[in-house]
């Protein structure tokens, strides 16, 4: 299966019998069906983090986790200092992969012939001559070689030095050959042109070969020292060739006991002496070219092919004939420990900044209700489970905000400047919703008798806005607050009035709007879906409506099925959402839909005892940590903080209030959930 990098058409031979263009993602997933019923034993994949499309190559994810046969990784490069996206790829793959090899001893099967046919061929007879080939980029530091050469010319005027390779494709498109003409303006500068040649061309293996054995010295003078592999440092070590090279990691090991001379990184001062040393000593060059061949043979195709087929014969042997995944089942062990910091981070005196740029509080956003209604639900539920001390400092300061952003009507402000303006009248009745489930979990859970004179006093002064809500999600939300409310006020007529007429609202759009297939309560699925079946599964512990209890099962039944199609949550993304008869949109996902899927099946479970929708709950939390279609945590475990969302090219890196309380009250919902399954068994 070859990669055709933007958009190319290349002339493949006929073993080539599927191609995945770079930068298409559905490529990836169609071509993971070519493998998975083609009657491949093992799949073996070359890993080069610029090969693969998306951020740092992350499309090969969906592929890998997709395959029903093994997979054997060979890494072509390994970083010393990943970057968050290549550190997590690196461990999918790892933790995908049957076996995983590190390409540092592969070479070419190159025999050794006599090198004057080929100084002939080249008319290189009377000339010394130094060879440096591969794609032309920066890194590969090649203005030390020609900074070099006039201290080597002073004594060796019949030195010649060959740079063999065309410019490297990706800095083409980017930068034309800008490097080359860098480097022939070197070479005019330091009177070199009678002693340096480009030749700007591919050539086969067997020419490349022909040049290795007519050459004197191979240079790498590359700049990077986290370079694990050169693929043309291995063709000249298994050609015997005599190599001077900077000191990166691969270079240090085929290098090392004698076997070739170093010099550090930019110092063409060292470079020269060690050409002039070699040069005055051709009984040492002979030497150390001898050493270089002995290693080679060792290292030849032949043999580390050899190991190859008997490393995927083993895999094969070994690769169970049934994988059956089983359900997935509440794990607390997987879970990372809870921590507060990047919420303590985020959150100042007047309550929790909205965004943040990566994981630094963006101030130029100022803060929002939605969130602060967030902030005082997790606090609640994480003091309830883990009596942490910490939460309650936090809570005060959302409950605080809550109250400062209440209109004399009972009404909410949403937006809050940094400077401490208000932004807006009066925010959104999502804004308005959450904060009512907020108030009224603390009503039921309160850690003190303060915290619960002031919410009772803040939700009952919102309680006649309650009539004039509209919109389904606001609805719902408010319905969950009343909900945990009656928990602690079971008695309230009126409240129970109020819950019973608010449930038939979201009844009867859904009976407008739903039909055999389509199973929902509007025309499109947007945003925090699994918060209207979970309202009325809430409902339903408090009213026991069997109508309503029937619509939550088939609602949530139905957003299901739209949202674990391959086995893990695939959300819908907020990038188009997804119309009745339209196309379903993959991206971009956000963690507050991941949240209301955690607990739409965890009250699912709670109402109906059915451990199916447990299961889901907990596959749902898994989105947060790489069960997903990416393949990549969103959870940070440097920053504790959880990315704002799953888009096409990877993880949006920044890491805003929203999505660490769907993240941290996901995780307190899990941990819930756990402790009752265990007690109900």
């Amino acid at each position: 299966v070859a990669i055709n990098d933007h958009d190319q058409d290349y002339p493949y031979p006929e073993k080539v019998s599927h191609v995945i263009r770079q930068n298409h993602q559905r490529d990836y997933l169609k071509a993971v069906k070519f493998i998975n019923y083609s009657d491949a034993d093992v799949c073996v994949l070359e890993h080069e983090f610029g090969i693969f499309g998306g951020d740092s190559g992350i499309y090969i994810l969906p592929l890998i986790h997709r395959l029903k046969i093994p997979l054997v990784v060979t890494l072509h490069t390994v970083l010393e200092k990943p970057s968050y996206n290549e550190r997590a790829i690196i461990h999918e793959i790892g933790d995908k992969a049957e076996k995983v090899v590190v390409m540092s001893h592969l070479a070419i099967d190159l025999d050794l012939v006599q090198r004057d046919q080929y100084k002939r061929k080249f008319k290189l007879e009377n000339k010394k001559a130094l060879f440096t080939f591969g794609l032309l980029s920066r890194s590969k530091g090649i203005e030390t070689a020609i900074q070099a050469l006039p201290a080597v010319v002073k004594k060796h005027p019949d030195i010649i030095y060959i740079v063999l390779g065309k410019t490297h494709p990706s800095v083409l498109r980017v930068s034309g050959e800008e490097y080359r003409t860098y480097l022939q303006r070197l070479v005019e500068k330091n009177n070199l042109r009678e002693h340096v040649y480009f030749y700007n061309r591919f050539v086969s293996a067997a020419e490349l070969f022909e040049y290795l054995s007519a050459i004197d010295i191979y240079i790498t003078p590359y700049l990077n020292e986290a370079q694990i592999t050169s693929g043309t440092l291995a063709y000249a070590v298994g050609a015997g060739a005599a190599v001077i090279s900077t000191p990166y990691w691969h270079a240090q090991e085929l290098l090392a006991d004698g076997r070739g001379r170093l010099f550090d990184f930019h110092d063409s001062n060292a470079l020269a002496g060690i050409l002039n040393e070699l040069l005055d000593n051709p009984a040492t060059l002979l030497e150390l070219r001898q050493k270089t061949y002995d290693y080679g043979r060792r290292m030849t195709w032949p043999i580390i092919g050899e190991k190859y087929a008997r490393l995927i014969r083993d895999v094969v042997q070994s690769y169970p004939v049934i994988n059956v995944k089983e359900e997935p089942v509440i794990d607390p062990l997987v879970l990372p420990p809870f921590n507060l910091a990047h919420v303590q981070r985020l959150t100042d005196d007047a309550g929790i900044i909205q965004h943040a740029r990566y994981s630094v509080p963006n101030r130029k956003e100022g803060y929002c209700l939605d969130d602060n209604a967030r902030g005082l639900l997790m606090a609640t539920m994480a003091y309830r489970q883990q009596k942490d001390p910490a939460t309650l400092e936090l809570l005060p300061v959302y409950l605080s905000y809550i109250d400062y952003m209440q209109n004399e009507d009972g009404s909410f402000r949403n937006f809050l400047s940094y400077s401490r303006s208000f932004l807006d009248e009066a925010g959104s009745e999502d804004s308005f919703g959450r904060a009512i489930w907020a108030l009224g979990y603390l009503i039921r859970f309160s850690p003190n008798d303060a915290f619960f004179q002031l919410a009772n006093e803040l939700f009952l002064k919102a309680y006649p806005n309650f009539q004039n809500l509209h919109f389904i999600r606001g609805i719902a939300n408010t319905i969950i607050g009343i909900c945990h409310y009656l928990h602690r006020y079971p008695s309230d007529e009126g409240m129970n009035k109020t819950l019973k007429e608010m449930v038939r609202r979201i009844v009867v759009q859904y009976e407008d709007m739903a039909d055999g297939e389509w199973r929902w309560f509007e025309l499109t699925l947007t945003y925090d879906n699994g918060i209207i079946p979970q309202a009325l599964f809430n409902a339903c512990e408090i009213t026991g409506d069997e109508k309503a209890l029937a619509i939550a099962r088939s609602s949530a039944n139905f957003l299901e099925g739209i949202i674990f199609k391959d086995g893990w949550l695939s959300l819908v993304g907020n990038d188009g959402w997804y119309r009745k008869g339209g196309q379903y949109t993959q991206y971009a996902q956000q963690p507050i839909d991941a949240m209301a899927s955690v607990m739409m099946f965890y009250q699912a479970y709670v109402v109906t005892g059915d451990k199916h929708y447990l299961g889901r709950m907990f596959a749902s939390f898994m989105w947060f940590l790489g069960e997903n279609d990416l393949r990549i945590p969103l959870y940070d475990f440097e920053t504790c903080g959880c990315c704002d969302g799953l888009e096409s090219y990877g993880v949006n890196r920044n890491q805003g209030a929203e999505s660490i309380l769907a993240y941290l009250i996901s995780h307190l919902i899990v941990l819930q959930a756990y402790e009752q399954e265990n007690h109900w068994r």
